[in-house]
């Protein structure tokens, strides 16, 4: 029920970003500039879409150091499932079917891998910021629409809220302890309480990485390669349209639409992605032509790593009825409860 309910949500949401979306397109207009689009630019695009795929596994790699060390290699396949569950399945089950494949394959506990997972999407959230912030003095902030100002402000208190918190648990463990217990004696019921704990205990082992500078700095310039990499696909996919904007309003445009992705919504980020368009709007090309370009970036996005990613889940016997039932997996309750 919970998960029909997470559905018909991510569903209406992205409902009303494709009416925002549609608002005053002309669809023969961008079926024009579709047609008229130079696609083998799309290539090289995968081409280095797929670099930053190995350059985010490398840092997954980083951050599961402390618990176990697993090479890129293993990994890879595994990102690309993750990436598969990410964009067929609602509510980014993609992460946990990321951190159910890693414990068949490699006996990592899923609570102790999901913990390096939330970093990693805490990270891109930060370094997503970290675009819109540097872009706005070049292209203005004025040209931004107010409700994507706010989307991306109540993305900032969101990611550098959880930023802080994950860092003072790792500094402070004996505190986030305390503060664990103080909520858990009152509040949780005495059998919740076993399972409960042992997710917390996993799930504090998983933040280790935290503890030491070097490797936070490690993985925010990782972060920041990955999402240059993604942006520079971007860049080359605007090569099969015609028009031109400078390398710094992609980066305002990769960083609106994948805060804008973090909102619940349909999957494959339909409606949400599409937000896309309003920043190159407002950038000043016209939009049929943004759509147009949007949708195919879009695709590109898409495609390729979805189909990467159900061939490696096939290759691991995972069948759809599995990945659709790890939520209510019993062996994920039995390992949090010490069984």
């Amino acid at each position: 029920m919970k998960n029909r309910w997470q559905l018909i949500l991510g569903i209406l949401v992205s409902l009303f970003f494709v009416w925002l979306a549609v608002q005053g397109l002309h669809l023969q207009e961008v079926w024009f500039y579709l047609r008229t689009a130079n696609y083998i630019w799309l290539l090289p695009g995968i081409a280095v879409y797929f670099l930053a795929v190995v350059a985010r596994t490398w840092r997954w790699h980083y951050l599961l150091r402390p618990v176990k060390s697993i090479t890129v290699r293993k990994l890879f396949p595994i990102v690309c499932i993750g990436y598969f569950g990410n964009n067929v399945f609602p509510a980014r089950l993609g992460e946990l079917l990321r951190a159910y494949v890693l414990r068949k394959d490699e006996q990592v506990p899923m609570m102790t891998s999901l913990a390096p997972i939330i970093i990693e999407r805490v990270f891109d959230g930060l370094v997503m910021l970290l675009f819109v912030f540097f872009a706005l003095p070049f292209v203005g902030a004025d040209r931004i629409p107010n409700f994507y100002r706010g989307v991306v402000v109540g993305a900032s208190l969101l990611f550098f809220g959880a930023l802080v918190l994950f860092l003072w648990a790792a500094v402070s463990p004996q505190r986030a302890d305390a503060l664990y217990h103080f909520f858990a004696d009152r509040f949780l019921p005495a059998r919740f309480r076993p399972p409960v704990e042992g997710f917390y205990k996993r799930f504090m082992d998983g933040l280790a990485f935290l503890r030491n500078g070097r490797d936070v700095l490690m993985v925010f310039v990782t972060s920041v390669v990955i999402w240059l990499l993604e942006t520079v696909k971007y860049w080359f996919v605007m090569h099969a349209f015609v028009f031109f904007v400078p390398f710094v309003g992609l980066m305002l445009m990769n960083g609106v639409v994948n805060l804008t992705t973090t909102l619940p919504s349909a999957p494959g980020y339909i409606g949400t992605f599409e937000v896309g368009a309003r920043v190159l709007e407002a950038l000043g090309v016209p939009y049929s032509l943004a759509f147009g370009y949007t949708v195919v970036l879009h695709v590109a996005l898409w495609l390729p790593i979805t189909a990467l990613g159900g061939y490696y889940m096939l290759r691991e016997g995972i069948k759809w009825r599995d990945a659709a039932n790890i939520k209510q997996d019993e062996t994920v309750m039995s390992e949090g409860s010490g069984a």
